[in-house]
């Protein structure tokens, strides 16, 4: 083991082995997670900050798609700045979940093409990412008594800056309208081989964000993310003092998958003619593809009434690209607001 100059305890440990109770109390530990022979070399990553008192543990992961940057870089903000010597509890945090797919900038991995985000619960003697998937909800989602996902749009999508959480979990929903993001989106049910779909099988109840992605950090949705992050750690009380809200604009509610968005058939240049968050109704315009003489490839209409959630913005869009996703309005008042405990 090793001190750094910042006092953070460096160690590497087996996941079948990592146990957060055998490192000491009121203190940052930096931990190389080995996830073991079939995982090609992959190291997660884990921030264990461990309060003075006993108290509920927060598991964090960010960078499930490694062209998502925001939840990186707030997990180390904000790892950095809490003082373990006022908290009640345990925050477990993973600033990398899919490093191959971070260092190479890509949604999938390089290993092996898989989205991390579609494997769970994995395999331990499956590809690189399956044995990441497999030992992440093992060694590191299972311990929690609240998880939380931070994702964004990535390189080529758009998504409002919000927080996603399950609509049959009054956890989940008080937790989302404490969070302090501008959008909330309540979703009914969650498809299989999510990080957020492993929680859930275990009882453990969950959030997930968005933010707007283009393979850049925008400085109000960082301040969300490092807000809300806060904000749920005094909301399970392993932070003292009152949640600091901040107005919901926006409650969304219905499916979230962007695997179940309205795709592109053929490649083409990529033309919005709607904006996010925009109320449609079902048939409306949506937007075309052209090709490079200006000529219709292809038209694409909203399957429903809803919220445009989800806009394709890289303009050179691929066949079987997701383009847009429209979802619904939240079926709860939408001006409801939840006071701080």
């Amino acid at each position: 083991m090793m001190k750094t100059a910042a006092g953070i305890v460096e160690h590497s440990v087996s996941a079948p082995d990592f146990d957060p109770t055998q490192y000491a109390r009121e203190g940052k530990h930096a931990l190389a997670l080995d996830l073991g022979p079939n995982a090609s070399g992959v190291i997660l990553p884990v921030l264990l900050v461990r309060g003075r008192k006993e108290g509920k543990t927060l598991v964090v992961t960010a960078g499930v798609h490694g062209d998502e940057f925001e939840g990186v870089r707030a997990i180390l903000e904000t790892c950095n700045d809490i003082d373990p010597a006022t908290m009640s509890g345990t925050l477990i945090a993973v600033p990398s979940a899919n490093p191959p797919a971070l260092w190479n900038g890509t949604r999938t991995s390089p290993l092996d093409g898989a989205n991390l985000a579609r494997v769970f619960p994995g395999s331990e003697r499956g590809t690189a990412t399956e044995v990441i998937a497999f030992h992440l909800g093992r060694s590191i989602i299972a311990r929690a008594d609240f998880y939380l996902d931070l994702h964004s749009a990535g390189v080529k999508l758009h998504m409002p800056s919000m927080v996603g959480y399950d609509a049959g979990d009054v956890r989940s929903r008080e937790a989302a309208m404490r969070f302090g993001a501008p959008v909330v989106w309540g979703h009914a049910s969650v498809a299989p081989g999510r990080t957020i779909s492993f929680a859930a099988s275990l009882g453990i109840p969950w959030l997930y964000t968005e933010a707007r992605g283009a393979g850049r950090i925008d400085a109000d949705d960082l301040s969300m993310l490092n807000r809300g992050l806060l904000n749920l750690m005094r909301y399970l009380q392993i932070l003292p003092g009152s949640v600091n809200l901040y107005p919901v604009t926006r409650s969304l509610y219905g499916d979230g998958n962007i695997d179940a968005s309205v795709a592109a058939s053929r490649p083409g240049f990529l033309l919005p003619s709607v904006e996010l968050l925009e109320d449609v109704k079902a048939g409306q315009k949506l937007g075309r593809t052209v090709d490079l003489y200006g000529q219709l490839i292809e038209e694409f209409t909203s399957p429903r009434d809803g919220v445009v959630a989800m806009i394709h913005v890289f303009p050179v869009v691929a066949a079987e690209d997701a383009v847009f996703l429209v979802t619904g309005s939240d079926k709860h008042n939408s001006k409801e607001r939840l006071d701080a405990e």
